[in-house]
């Protein structure tokens, strides 16, 4: 059976040292480096890669014309850090990463919504080392991804965070309301939004938005604590903790109660027992509802 590996979210050179030291086997960086300087991300790969650990660095930018050059130079010094992989979104993206290094590992941001294995085989051929699928697949549907796509193809999914309904990669508000390329001048919508739902006034559901872009519906966090084995068996690579509206002592919390969880199941897979306790230890972090999402029954599949 294979391993699989516990990712989390590092929002600075701290929090990444916390995630490690609770048992995470590969952190991932969100795009921009916003609390990384270049000389802290080889510092930080050094922590990581002395412990045996990985550092993956997410690259969400849907670039115009004149963002080019500019790119490539980011890229370059990206690479010269010594990280294991570059998450890419796009196919422009894609390409300009080949075209600057030919052997650093790629990944494919659940934002290129990947959904089936016909889907995942086209990048792998692209030259995609791992996909990371869409939030709303079961885990037949990953299993069956798994079982029609190439042995070597990675596959990356979420276990535990944030579960936005609705999700776009650019800062739609911000780019509405200022008239401006919010991706590309960094700006983000401090005013505080919600939606409401024309039969229910009073009903508010808030609008987040930040580097990352705008999330809306975002009501329920996903936690899948409760059914590891179920998560390994279908096949996925890496089970990633999202740290999206947390702070780093939620996350290296949350990935100690998973690190307990899998390393449980290894132990004796056909004995595994879910420990309330784990969940307790999650909720006394949380105030938010816990959900399993789509994983456990798929919503397009007729009664």
């Amino acid at each position: 059976m294979h391993k699989v590996e516990l990712l989390a979210e590092a929002f600075n050179l701290n929090s990444l040292k916390l995630n490690i030291e609770n048992g995470c086997d590969a952190v991932y960086i969100g795009d921009e480096l916003k609390h990384f300087s270049i000389s802290e991300l080889k510092k930080s790969v050094e922590y990581a890669h002395n412990r045996d650990k990985k550092v993956y660095v997410s690259l969400n930018k849907i670039p115009h014309e004149n963002d080019i050059n500019e790119i490539k130079k980011y890229i370059k010094s990206l690479i010269d850090t010594g990280i294991d992989a570059i998450v890419v979104i796009e196919p422009g993206i894609l390409n300009i990463v080949r075209d600057v290094c030919k052997n650093i590992t790629i990944h494919l941001s659940d934002q290129a919504n990947v959904t089936n294995y016909e889907t995942a085989i086209f990048w792998y051929n692209q030259g995609v080392k791992r996909v990371i699928v869409s939030k709303e697949l079961s885990c037949e549907e990953i299993g069956q991804i798994r079982l029609k796509s190439p042995i070597d193809m990675e596959i990356e999914a979420l276990a535990h965070g944030a579960l936005f309904i609705s999700h776009s990669g650019r800062k739609l508000l911000s780019n509405f309301l200022t008239g401006k390329n919010a991706n590309k001048d960094n700006m983000i919508n401090s005013k505080k939004n919600s939606l409401v739902e024309e039969k229910r006034p009073g009903k508010y559901f808030p609008v987040y938005e930040d580097e990352r872009g705008t999330f809306l519906f975002n009501t329920e966090d996903l936690c899948m604590i409760e059914y590891i084995p179920e998560l390994i068996k279908c096949g996925i690579t890496s089970l990633r903790i999202d740290g999206k509206m947390k702070d780093e002592k939620y996350v290296a919390a949350a990935i100690k109660a998973y690190r307990k969880a899998i390393d449980t199941f290894y132990s004796e897979p056909n004995a595994w027992k879910f420990d309330p306790i784990w969940l307790e230890d999650l909720n006394k972090l949380n105030n938010r509802n816990f959900t399993s999402g789509f994983y456990l029954d798929n919503p397009n599949k007729e009664e």
